[in-house]
């Protein structure tokens, strides 16, 4: 039987973090992602939300909990995270968390890593700093290989480019590893919910 993390795009793990905050419909999901600007991680059209929401429906993930009509607002359905939903999203964060080989479902994993315990994130991003550093030395010792033979500058600059970004991404995993590792990071779900932007960001998209 296919694992239904198999299927998830990063839209639909957006979509089931959301639900984790609690129930919604899909108006206000794509409110929420673009007022927390998370349209700079991937395109959010409303079609492509919609399609996502069904598609979930579909594998059971997430579920219809009520249709509501306000005036002469069309109707909205509104949809709750299932037992199945809540543990594809851990499931698809703790898989993605450590990998250096997609870096764009990194970026939605990081960005939902919350979701997460904090020694499960501080055990996953460490598996990922042993990757890096592998493929850092790799693009360090080839580019000095490469140079020792004269091969000519212009045609390894992308080599150089990759091997600088994978050193600053060291840099910034070593000192966010240290900030989990102390008191002054609050992590967890139970770590922002009742804050005023928080709740500001609810209700603005909400209206």
């Amino acid at each position: 039987m296919k694992d239904p993390i198999d299927s998830l795009t990063p839209m639909g793990v957006m979509v089931l973090a959301l639900l984790r905050e609690g129930d919604m419909h899909p108006y206000e999901m794509v409110r929420l992602l673009r007022v927390r600007d998370d349209d700079r991680l991937l395109t959010i059209t409303n079609g492509t939300l919609y399609h996502t929401v069904s598609r979930l429906q579909k594998t059971g993930l997430i579920d219809e909990v009520g249709i509501d009509r306000d005036g002469n607002r069309p109707e909205r359905t509104t949809y709750t995270l299932t037992d199945a939903g809540r543990s594809a999203v851990i499931a698809w964060v703790q898989r993605e968390l450590p990998r250096v080989d997609r870096p764009t479902d990194f970026r939605i994993a990081l960005a939902e890593a919350h979701n997460l315990e904090r020694d499960d994130v501080v055990e996953l991003l460490g598996d990922r700093r042993t990757a890096l550093v592998e493929e850092h030395t790799a693009h360090r010792d080839g580019l000095a290989e490469a140079y020792a033979k004269g091969v000519p500058a212009q045609v390894l600059v992308e080599v150089e480019r990759q091997e600088v970004l994978l050193e600053a991404e060291l840099r910034w995993l070593d000192a966010f590893l240290t900030r989990l590792d102390g008191d002054d990071l609050p992590w967890g779900p139970s770590a922002f919910p009742d804050s005023d932007r928080y709740l500001a960001q609810r209700k603005a998209a909400q209206l």
